[in-house]
């Protein structure tokens, strides 16, 4: 009897030790889950290769001073050029499912409820498509510089985007008020039509919703916004039901473009398809449209949407644009500029440009030291990726949003323009 009892007082001991041993690795692993992903102090910014220990001694030597970076500080400025020649630690798509997996804990920690908003937003929503394909982390984290309980969120995501993505994008969803999924989602490839019908099918689901929008914004997975949503609300008001695009008269480069037929095909750099032109000329444009150039980028009013969701001139060009190269970046260009379409930009007024249009502020390679300062991150197809001393240039110029930016790049930017938007949001509250 006592040889049995000390048997199973060996065996419910011993079951007793592996339970709180593997107990214990769950709560480590949670720990440095949280720490690398929440702690303020530590997002996205991790020295590679330090135990947990030693990372708190290295995230308190990189404790960084946002209003220091905006004011130009050279102390501050260096502390972030040294975090940038880290390796980066990046959360990763898996994190961000296991972390929406559970919505009162992600919505509580990630304060998606503690939006405060003011009656002049309440009374004036807007909407949002996101297109994107990667980097659930960073999507979120767009999303909730964005977010505000009042407006609506259309997300939608590449059919070619991997499972973790997919899985993260369907969970924030599923846990933040007022976000969805496109109801209708393509396999998006670059500069093709299917781009552009990412959006147009965001604005179909949006057109369908309940909320009463007022203008409605077009992002993407490497912009970041500039301006809270009560500066945002108070700009769009001034435009008094216009739109605010670029729309420029084509150069003769860019008319080759929509000139002649283009075919997807295998290419064996960057994105292995792409529309590559083709001898075959096509015909003008139907109903006499003015061709205009611009970028994928809008702010639209709800009336022109709804107009051009309805319009059988705007069917027809959207046909005709399928075998152009990058159709984006001259469709909405040109419909604004239709004569009786809701905020019409007469045709005989001056051109538009990225300067002029608030919607986004691109900083190109070739026009630096002209139009603006230099890059002070890297570049990605002739196009800056903000490095942490451009915060104050974005944060001053007047634009809207930005593009590009990238954690691996940089992480200290876009956590400094999170803190300079939130502490926005906290003075309209007092």
């Amino acid at each position: 009897m006592k040889i049995r009892c000390r048997h199973y007082i060996y065996r419910l001991r011993h079951r007793c030790f592996l339970f709180s041993l593997s107990l214990l690795a769950v709560c480590l692993l949670k720990l440095v889950y949280f720490k690398v992903l929440l702690n303020e102090d530590s997002i996205y910014v991790e020295t590679y290769g330090n135990s947990l220990s030693s990372s708190r001694t290295q995230r308190h030597s990189f404790d960084i001073n946002c209003t220091a970076i905006y004011e130009l500080d050279p102390v501050e400025i260096g502390k972030a050029l040294k975090i940038k020649r880290k390796v980066i630690v990046n959360v990763n798509d898996d994190s961000m499912v296991r972390l929406t997996s559970k919505c009162p804990t992600f919505i509580r920690i990630r304060g998606y409820d503690d939006v405060s908003v003011g009656e002049e937003e309440r009374s004036f929503p807007l909407a949002y498509t996101l297109v994107v394909h990667k980097n659930a982390p960073m999507v979120e984290r767009i999303l909730r510089a964005i977010y505000a309980p009042h407006n609506i969120y259309c997300i939608h995501y590449d059919h070619k985007s991997s499972p973790a993505f997919i899985k993260a994008m369907r969970n924030l969803a599923a846990c933040v008020p007022r976000v969805f999924i496109a109801s209708k989602l393509e396999s998006v490839e670059y500069a093709h039509i299917s781009r552009l019908n990412a959006d147009l099918n965001c604005l179909s689901d949006l057109l369908r919703s309940n909320i009463q929008w007022k203008y409605v914004i077009n992002l993407c997975g490497q912009d970041f916004p500039l301006k809270s949503n009560h500066e945002l609300v108070t700009e769009l008001k001034r435009l008094n039901g216009s739109n605010m695009l670029e729309s420029s008269r084509p150069s003769p480069l860019k008319k080759q473009r929509f000139s002649f037929q283009h075919q997807l095909k295998n290419v064996q750099y960057e994105y292995h398809r792409i529309p590559v032109k083709t001898t075959a000329e096509k015909d003008p444009p139907p109903h006499g449209i003015e061709m205009f150039m611009g970028s994928a980028y809008f702010v639209l009013s709800q009336e022109f949407v709804a107009y051009i969701n309805n319009s059988q001139v705007v069917r027809d060009f959207l046909a005709w644009s399928a075998d152009t190269y990058s159709p984006d970046e001259h469709f909405w260009a040109s419909v604004v500029r239709i004569p009786g379409v809701p905020g019409y930009i007469p045709r005989s007024e001056p051109d538009i440009s990225d300067l002029q249009s608030k919607t986004r502020l691109v900083k190109w390679n070739y026009l630096e030291g002209v139009l603006y300062p230099p890059c002070t991150g890297t570049h990605m197809r002739s196009v800056c990726v903000y490095g942490a001393a451009e915060l104050r240039w974005l944060l001053n110029n007047g634009h809207w949003f930005a593009n590009k930016f990238d954690p691996k790049v940089d992480p200290v930017l876009i956590r400094c323009l999170e803190e300079k938007l939130m502490e926005k949001n906290h003075w309209i509250e007092k």
